[in-house]
C-alpha cells in the first residue's frame, strides 16, 4: 500500500490567542475531479484570520477543530482533477485556496487565475487579498467617476494602499487618513491630501466628498456622514453601515452588495503585472512563524500586506 503524502500546516485546536496555533505535520490534501492542488509560495495574512481564531466570528465564520486558517495564496500546480481544463502542474497560479496557511491547499478552478508573465508570487498573493476589495469598494459599488472626490479611511493597509492607486488611475481626487509614520508612504502612492488622523479630524477638513470607503467602522462611520455629498455613496469594508445615517444624509450605504468579476480580476492583475499599480508588503513570516505575523496584523499598524513564505520556487 502506497504511504500517504504528508505536509507541514498551521493549526488551529481551539480559539484563542497567537499560542493556539501550532505546525504539525499533516495528511496532503488529494485533488477531487473537478479541484486543484497548489503548491503554496506564498499565503496573504489577512485581519480576518486573526478574528475567526479568537473566536470573535463564530457566528459568520463558524469553523471545526482543528483547522487551517488562511484564505489566499499564490503558488503552482501541482496536481490536477481529471475534470481540469484551464490549468496543469507547473502552471504559476493565485487566488482563494482555503487552509492556506500550508504546504499545498486545495482550490477550486474557478478560483485561480493564471499569473502574467512578469507578476511575482509576493504581488500575487496580495491581489485578492486586498487589490480586488480595493477595486469592489472603488469601482463595483462606490462606482468611482473621473473628477470624483474619494475619502479613504485607514489608506496605508492592506486594502487601502491599492485603494489610494485605484483612485488616481481612475482620475478622482484622493483624499486618505494616516497615521503620521504613514504620512509619506500614503503620499507616494498618489494621494492628493493626507490627513493625519491622530492629530487632525477628517470631518474638518474633508468636504463635498462623492465616495466615502471605510475600513474602520465604528465612530469612523459615524463621523463620516458629514462630510459627503447629497447623493454620494458611502462603502464599508468592514460592517453593514447604518442604512438610517445613509437616508438622513441623502446618500447610499453599501456593504458587500457587488463584487468584481473575473474580468475585472485580469485587468486589475494586468496593472499590478505592468507595474502601474504597485504591491507595498508590509513584512514576510516563515510559516512557523504565523502567530508572529498574526500578532503584527492585529497591532494594526502595518504598512501594506503581510504574508507567510511557505515553499520555495
Amino acid at each position: 500500500m502506497m504511504s500517504k503524502k504528508t505536509m507541514q500546516a498551521i493549526l488551529v485546536n481551539e480559539y484563542g490567542g497567537p499560542a493556539v496555533m501550532q505546525v504539525q505535520t499533516v495528511e496532503r490534501p488529494q485533488p477531487q475531479a473537478d479541484e486543484v492542488l497548489v503548491r503554496i509560495v506564498y499565503a496573504a495574512v489577512i485581519p480576518l484570520d486573526y478574528k475567526i481564531r479568537n473566536g470573535w466570528l463564530q457566528s459568520v465564520f463558524p469553523v471545526s477543530f482543528p483547522y487551517i486558517p488562511g484564505f489566499y495564496a499564490s503558488g503552482v500546480v501541482e496536481e490536477v482533477g481529471q475534470s481540469i481544463t484551464e490549468f496543469k502542474p507547473g502552471d504559476r497560479v493565485f487566488g482563494s485556496i482555503n487552509a492556506a496557511y500550508a504546504e499545498y491547499g486545495i482550490a477550486k478552478e474557478q478560483e485561480l487565475l493564471a499569473m502574467p508573465e512578469h507578476l511575482t508570487f509576493e504581488e500575487a498573493a496580495t491581489i485578492k487579498a486586498g487589490a480586488e476589495t480595493a477595486w469592489k469598494v472603488l469601482f463595483t459599488e462606490g462606482e468611482l467617476q473621473p473628477g470624483q472626490t474619494v475619502l479613504l479611511h485607514a489608506a496605508a493597509g492592506g486594502v487601502g494602499q491599492f485603494a489610494v492607486q485605484l483612485a488616481k488611475w481612475k482620475g478622482a481626487h484622493v483624499i486618505a487618513t494616516a497615521s503620521t509614520s504613514n504620512l509619506d508612504f500614503v503620499k507616494s502612492l498618489g494621494a492628493d491630501q493626507v490627513i493625519d488622523y491622530t492629530t487632525t479630524k477628517f470631518e474638518e477638513v474633508a468636504k463635498d466628498v462623492d465616495l466615502v470607503v471605510d475600513a474602520v467602522g465604528g465612530e469612523i462611520e459615524d463621523r463620516s456622514w458629514s462630510v459627503m455629498k447629497k447623493g454620494g455613496i458611502f462603502v464599508s469594508i468592514t460592517q453593514d453601515p447604518s442604512q438610517e445615517q445613509a437616508e438622513i444624509h441623502g446618500v447610499t450605504a453599501k456593504f458587500n452588495t457587488k463584487f468584481p468579476t473575473r474580468e475585472d480580476l485580469q485587468s486589475l492583475t494586468n496593472l499590478i503585472a505592468n507595474g502601474q499599480i504597485k504591491a507595498q508588503i508590509d513584512s514576510i513570516f516563515p510559516l512557523n512563524q504565523a502567530d508572529k505575523a498574526l500578532e503584527k496584523s492585529e497591532a494594526r499598524h502595518g504598512r501594506g500586506r503581510i504574508l507567510l513564505s511557505v515553499n520555495s520556487i
